[in-house]
């Protein structure tokens, strides 16, 4: 057994693990646990009484949910199947539920090797379980189902089996099936080894195995047959034996369903209750017997940033190092704390390294492990481990960092555009400063969360992804960095963009005594479909305009785009071309051609049509049956599309698409109208065009215009 203190720990014992989930659904108390049942804790952590580990924020223990995904690291030694009596060392990453913090799951997911994702017993499939789940597709996470609560009222595993199934379109499977539900659920039976167990324990911590109910035998014997048939599909050795009717051992099974599991052709579902105590053990067991070790994903693909090729690196101590930013932190005793993913190598402190996306040295300050909030300074890291360093200075999140000598850049990560704004001022002059460092410190933290200056107005807009989103950082900048700040309304942000294809013209020329200025510039615009972006392409020919002066015409075209040409908000989904143009040999300069761009542009997009885009929100309500009608109608009334209504048990679940601006206070709305009793969860979806004649009135507002002027 390796020395739990040794900080060289076989690969192959080695799991980095996410918990992901709808907010509610059990993430954070289950990973209190997972910690608690390891000996990592020795008190069971609880989200009312604030007093979990992963959930160490004031803003967290007061509101009771995830807000930044927290990193932990615990032991654990399965009693039985392939590893049985081996101590596997289990990174833990606790991600947030809210939608509002969905960069956090983002870049937990980049970087973890497998995922626990729970849902809740009564709910099934919410929502924002959909988001994580598409989240985890991305990166290609293999994973397993916890369907927790299976103590609370209206709990039903089979139904949350077959929202998995069919929601998700998971190639779910029953590892374990719950033993009773609701208040009698009392533990779980083994489908593969065919033992029942019950937690009469308070805590626990301790379990007992029991002889299988005799009206379970059929369900037990369903559900094994289908496992094992599914099992035995995708293992060649196993199919055989199963097709001749022979006996296939447990551990042949556990062993074909550990490379299933890893290859996602099937998804384990366990059952339990975390606030109960009840199945976390189980579940533990199943996180080292079928979720992947680095080893198992046995190499990683990048770009040689001197040739372009494509680069691979294996995941082991011996090949040369290399990491993924995902996380900074700015921490009130260590200052800036990048978290970094060790793919390869070993990485020492005191050493330096290549930012390969930057072309930039950095040097390792203190290299440390993290315990939620808490630190351990380490002297050395090796592949498969998620630390903390302290002291680098231009690495951001999804910066690779790796050998000077053995240069690769690695996938980034890709983050949501923000959906709604605020202006922001100090208070005093004094705050002034202040407000400027903690914006910034807070933008190089979130990815989206984003600050800009209003040219007009002089003021500060800071964007996110919500009002929880903004309203929480906005809390944190009068905590942490004691600014006194005024905030305006939450405002919706919208964009703009063209309607056809037009040409425009750009000229600017000054004369004044010396040298002049002079820039002149043809371009041509036309749409893109919706969500597609920016593009920019040179067609000059012939030298028209000299190639160094093209950089600065897109300088130009970009900075008019920002300002927006219609109402002042950002341009999107749009291709410009320059196709023409002239210059002067001694007066031509990079300015006078960036603001003949920025004419051009804005003479094509008017001539091309505009049209105002508004963020369009799916959102999911949840209210008993009686209010229905009610419901739908206002949201009729809001301009949603209403795309289905399903009852879950004596609940009806609405989804519609629905403009973000109509949903100001819509949680207040519901509230009254249901007497307290619905909930609604709302996820960006997508950018539409706005109606023309509300369109009119938000032009009409961002000029500072009434109506009838």
């Amino acid at each position: 057994m390796p020395d739990k203190n040794s900080r060289l720990y076989p690969l192959e014992r080695i799991r980095n693990i996410g918990i992901i989930a709808h907010i509610d659904a059990g993430k954070t108390t289950t990973t209190e646990r997972i910690l608690f049942y390891t000996g990592k804790t020795y008190k069971l952590g609880n989200i009312d009484e604030g007093s979990t580990v992963t959930d160490w924020m004031a803003q967290e223990k007061e509101r009771g949910i995830t807000i930044v995904s927290a990193a932990v690291t615990t032991f654990w030694i399965p009693k039985e199947g392939p590893f049985a009596g081996t101590e596997t060392r289990i990174n833990i990453i606790d991600t947030p539920g809210h939608v509002d913090f969905t960069a956090e799951v983002e870049r937990s997911l980049r970087v973890l090797d497998g995922g626990v994702t729970v849902l809740d017993a009564e709910e099934g499939v919410q929502s924002q379980s959909e988001t994580v789940w598409r989240q985890a597709d991305k990166y290609k996470v293999p994973r397993i189902c916890f369907i927790n609560k299976m103590d609370k009222m209206g709990a039903d595993y089979f139904a949350t089996l077959k929202s998995i199934r069919e929601r998700l379109g998971a190639p779910a499977c029953p590892y374990n099936l719950p033993l009773g539900r609701e208040n009698e659920f009392q533990g779980i039976i083994d489908l593969l080894t065919q033992k029942a167990y019950v937690w009469k324990d308070e805590t626990g911590m301790k379990f007992e195995e029991i002889p299988i109910p005799e009206e379970e035998k059929a369900n037990v014997e369903k559900y094994r047959h289908e496992l094992v048939e599914k099992i035995a599909e995708n293992d060649d050795t196993l199919l055989e034996k199963y097709l001749k009717g022979e006996q296939i051992e447990t551990d042949e099974l556990k062993k074909a369903l550990r490379k299933a599991v890893i290859t996602y052709k099937i998804v384990p579902v366990l059952a339990g209750s975390s606030l109960r105590n009840k199945g976390v053990q189980p579940l533990l067991d199943a996180v080292v017997d079928y979720l992947p070790s680095p080893p198992d994903i046995v190499e990683i693909q990048g770009i040689n940033p001197k040739t372009g090729g494509k680069e691979v690196r294996k995941q082991t101590i011996d090949a040369p190092f290399c990491g993924l930013a995902f996380k900074i932190q700015i921490d009130p005793h260590v200052g800036k704390l990048t978290y970094v993913r060790i793919y390869s190598g070993t990485l020492k402190s005191g050493t330096s390294v290549l930012n390969a996306t930057r072309h930039d040295r950095e040097r390792i300050g203190r290299i440390l492990l993290m315990h939620a909030n808490t630190r351990e300074e380490i002297a050395e890291s090796y592949a498969g481990e998620i630390i903390a360093i302290v002291g680098l200075k231009n690495t951001a999140t999804g910066d690779t960092l790796c050998n000077e000598a053995a240069p690769i850049i690695l996938e980034t990560i890709s983050f949501p555009e923000p959906v709604i704004s605020m202006a922001i001022e100090p208070n005093t002059k004094a705050d002034q400063e202040k407000l400027g460092y903690a914006l910034g410190r807070l933008s190089e933290e979130d990815p989206t969360f984003k600050i800009k200056s209003d040219f007009e107005t002089g003021q500060t807009i800071i964007s996110g992804m919500g009002e929880l989103h903004l309203e929480i950082l906005v809390d944190r900048m009068k905590r942490e960095f004691a600014v006194d700040a005024k905030v305006g309304r939450p405002q919706v942000a919208y964009k703009e963009t063209i309607a056809g294809q037009a040409t425009g013209e750009g000229k600017y020329i000054r004369q004044s005594g010396g040298r002049g200025q002079y820039g002149h510039c043809f371009l041509r615009v036309e749409p893109k479909p919706r969500g597609e972006g920016y593009e920019f392409k040179s067609e000059i020919k012939g030298g028209a305009i000299p190639q160094e002066f093209i950089p600065s015409v897109e300088k130009g075209v970009r900075e008019k785009m920002d300002m927006g040409v219609l109402a002042g908000f950002p341009m999107v989904d749009m291709k410009v071309a320059v196709y023409d143009g002239t210059y002067h040999d001694v007066d031509s300069s990079d300015i006078a051609f960036k603001i003949a761009g920025s004419l051009a542009l804005e003479a094509a997009a008017k001539k091309a049509g505009l049209t105002l885009l508004e963020p369009i929100m799916k959102v999911e309500v949840t209210i008993p049956e009686q209010f229905m009608g009610d419901v739908i109608g206002d949201l009729s009334a809001k301009r949603a599309q209403i795309l289905s209504s399903e009852h879950h048990g004596k609940s009806v679940i609405i989804t519609a698409l629905v403009p973000l601006s109509e949903m100001s206070g819509y949680v207040t709305t519901l509230r009254s109208m249901t007497q307290g009793r619905g909930s609604v969860y709302m996820e960006p979806s997508h950018y539409e065009e706005v109606p023309q004649n509300i369109a009119d009135k938000i032009v009409a507002k961002a000029k500072g215009e009434s109506k009838e002027s």
